[in-house]
């Protein structure tokens, strides 16, 4: 059965739907349980996850943290990592159980990204990150991650870096196994697109490319977080409340 683990900051806007989207699997005895690992909202996203009868944990802010804590509190022998602000498509559940059927504990699945918009450029994006998943097996954490208990245990697990901390693990998860230890599932992962719409999709798309070209150089999860932070503190002085609520969040993921 599946532990499907949700890290949380001021997610109620999306986590219903989020939460709605595992309702058949957990109709069909698949799913063990749903832990919210929570980094201390002030709105009611621990509300929202009680009242669906998943799990609350409450700790310290980081996504990295988060999901730590949640595989840790986890019991089902397979992990189900999943972002509060995405939707999975229909028919999910299927695909999950055929991949959990045939893996041999040793291969973890992503789903399709999509958006939650309509138009061109989301569109565009998100055909350009699944194309990078297809090509290259490097999906992010928007994508959701399907793993063994055993797997992601023998891997070392998520490291608690404030950024790309979905990435470092699944550049193990290819180390170890090769282009094949990375299956990518035909269902949709649908993403709220807010932050691309509040940055723009160039400038968003543009600032994510310059973060992971400077991850792969060489430079630290926590200097990254700390340029990504302290460019929002600017553009918070710089356009007031907007930028403000913004300032809270983690690190968006690219």
């Amino acid at each position: 059965m599946i532990s499907v683990i949700i890290p949380t900051l001021n997610a109620a806007p999306g986590l219903g739907a989020t939460l709605e989207s595992l309702l058949e699997a957990n109709r069909l005895g698949m799913i063990a349980e749903v832990i919210v690992s929570d980094g201390g909202s002030c709105d009611e996203t621990a509300q929202i996850a009680e009242a669906s009868g998943a799990k609350v944990l409450i700790g310290s802010k980081g996504r990295g943290a988060q999901l730590i804590r949640g595989a840790e509190a986890a019991r089902g022998d397979w992990l189900l990592f999943l972002h509060a602000d995405t939707e999975l498509s229909p028919g999910w559940e299927e695909e999950a159980g055929r991949h959990m059927a045939g893996a041999f504990d040793r291969k973890a699945a992503v789903f399709r990204l999509g958006f939650a918009a309509s138009g061109f450029k989301p569109r565009l994006v998100a055909f350009g990150a699944n194309l990078r998943s297809r090509l290259f097996r490097l999906p992010y954490g928007d994508q959701g991650l399907l793993i063994s208990r055993r797997h992601y245990e023998r891997l070392g697990g998520f490291a608690d870096f404030p950024l790309f901390e979905d990435l470092d693990f699944v550049r193990r998860i290819l180390r170890e196994g090769g282009r094949s230890a990375v299956s990518l599932l035909p269902a949709v992962a649908m993403t709220s697109a807010e932050r691309y719409e509040r940055e723009g999709y160039l400038m968003r798309v543009l600032r994510n490319a310059r973060l992971v070209l400077a991850y792969h150089a060489g430079v630290s999860p926590e200097e990254l977080a700390e340029r990504y932070n302290g460019r929002l503190r600017k553009k918070s002085r710089a356009h007031g409340k907007a930028a403000l609520d913004g300032a809270g969040e983690d690190p968006p993921q690219p």
